[in-house]
């Protein structure tokens, strides 16, 4: 097994156009790695170039094309995902399925087409709101883990990395927390505060575990510094659901919102029973294992700079 990272490498980026892709590039460029990234289309790899990468044309499902484009890299972070557009939009259980395609098949490709070409490092993005609830008790990576049908395929996407370590490479997971950032979700659920209603289900003393989109990127970077295994990346301190809708209310001048009725998250079946449990997460393994630390030590601090 390789040692980690600590010298100029040259970085394959999928999902590079991204909230984080696109914030990690002009990080890893400023650190002297060459970044080629992949775009869909003629703008967006040109956007692509604008921040440093070379921007390139790839079918991630194609694995020889894969391999092709892999050979001579030395580290591929995966960061490809297909979410749907909305929080409404989320709740909608065959609007994953493009999403699934991506984290099982996606996965298992470009993991596959590294091999071939002679990666030593793969970083596959996961999602970490998939453990048990577990009330008030701080959550790491050891905890047991329960997706709901919608969002499965994450360990697909995490089993596509630890048979990348398993071959001989360094297979790196980042269990992302929930996202937030100056971005169209984040209006929408302005949207929603200034209604009156809670953008998050959950009772008031549940927690929420996030991470600002700039913080996922520096630990995208931070990535390079570890060793293989699975890492959570998240805020230092997570809020209660009535603290961060209530920080959120705050910032835009709005009163504390409701909460969604225990009834209506009922309703909402397995996908929002998960978006419903406590999950308290750590970041204490990354933050030991690469010196990262978040600029926003939770959302108390990060959503009011946020919306401005």
């Amino acid at each position: 097994m390789t040692s980690p990272l600590d010298t100029s490498e040259r970085i394959f980026l999928t999902g590079a156009t991204g909230v984080v892709g696109s914030r990690a590039i002009p990080m890893l460029v400023a650190q002297g790695h060459e970044v080629t990234a992949i775009g869909r289309s003629p703008e967006k790899r040109a956007r692509l170039e604008s921040l440093g990468a070379r921007g390139v044309e790839l079918d991630m499902f194609d694995e020889s094309a894969a391999a092709r484009a892999l050979a001579g890299h030395t580290v591929l972070i995966n960061l490809a995902t297909h979410m749907p557009s909305s929080a409404f939009q989320m709740m909608l259980p065959w609007t994953w399925h493009e999403n699934d395609h991506v984290r099982r098949e996606g996965s298992a490709t470009l993991a596959r087409a590294a091999l071939t070409a002679g990666v030593r490092r793969f970083v596959q993005e996961s999602f970490a709101p998939v453990y048990e609830a577990r009330g008030d008790a701080w959550i790491d990576e050891s905890c047991p883990v329960r997706p709901a049908p919608y969002n499965r395929t994450v360990l697909d996407a995490e089993r596509s990395a630890e048979l990348f370590t398993e071959k001989g490479g360094e297979g790196i997971v980042l269990r992302f927390a929930g996202f937030y950032g100056p971005d169209a979700m984040l209006r929408e659920m302005i949207g929603i505060v200034k209604k009156g209603w809670s953008p998050l289900p959950g009772a008031a003393n549940a927690y929420w575990s996030s991470c600002e989109h700039e913080d996922a990127a520096t630990a995208v970077v931070a990535s390079l510094r570890v060793r293989a295994g699975i890492y959570n990346v998240c805020d230092d301190e997570p809020l209660t659901r009535r603290e961060w809708v209530d920080t959120l209310a705050n910032a835009v001048g709005a009163k504390p919102p409701r909460l969604v009725p225990h009834w209506l998250s009922a309703v909402g079946g397995k996908n929002m029973e998960l978006l419903s449990r406590s999950q308290r997460m750590t970041n204490a393994k990354l933050k030991s294992a690469s010196g990262w630390t978040p600029r926003w030590p939770s959302a108390r601090e990060g959503i009011p700079a946020c919306v401005a």
